[in-house]
């Protein structure tokens, strides 16, 4: 199986790169633009999920009849808890926990695409088979990464050769194989007529 070689020499060649090559100003301005460059999509993603959370959660089961007015009151206090949040993971969890959940990530977000997918293109599959196919596809996909060290690559022994597959396909096969699956075994629906 092919390595990704992760030593400092090559993942930290910008630091020395830029103290060497400019001054010690524009490195510190280079730096404060990487910084700011890695702030921006977290602002977005800290709003995404604060709105998500005022009107999928809090609007549907804590208080219904909030004012417009409440859901952005209730969205800027989810979005600084969110990124409170973030910067408590950032200064006391370390690094590679990022990393590995990041990998993860990609593993259990690849999942979703067989609901999303089938679920509104196409009228055949049913709600129950596409969580199965989800429930299975996240925890299989999450086994195999956990199997293999939190790494994202699976190898597949056949006959004498082996193959490295990314763990998140084939998570993505069984999910579709169970989604057909269940959709088949469950009773299927029956029109209702006006």
């Amino acid at each position: 199986m092919p390595r990704i070689s992760t030593s400092p020499a090559r993942t930290t060649w910008c630091r020395p790169c830029f103290q060497t090559l400019f001054p010690s100003w524009f490195a510190g301005f280079a730096f404060a633009a990487i910084a700011i460059g890695a702030l921006v999509p977290a602002a977005v993603m800290s709003i995404g999920a604060a709105n998500l959370f005022t009107r999928n959660f809090w609007k549907a089961y804590v208080d219904p009849g909030i004012s417009h007015a409440g859901e952005a009151q209730v969205a800027k206090l989810t979005s600084l808890v969110v990124k409170v949040g973030a910067l408590l993971v950032i200064v006391f969890l370390p690094t590679q926990f990022a990393l590995d959940l990041q990998l993860l990530g990609g593993v259990w977000i690849l999942q979703t695409l067989p609901a999303l997918v089938f679920g509104l293109y196409v009228g055949w599959f049913r709600a129950p088979a596409l969580l199965a196919g989800w429930a299975v596809g996240f925890f299989g996909g999450s086994w195999i990464v956990w199997q293999d060290g939190l790494k994202p690559l699976h190898a597949l022994s056949f006959g004498g050769s082996t193959v490295t597959v990314y763990a998140g396909l084939l998570a993505l096969a069984a999910n579709i194989v169970v989604a057909v699956v269940v959709n088949l075994a469950v009773a299927p629906r029956v029109a209702r007529t006006a």
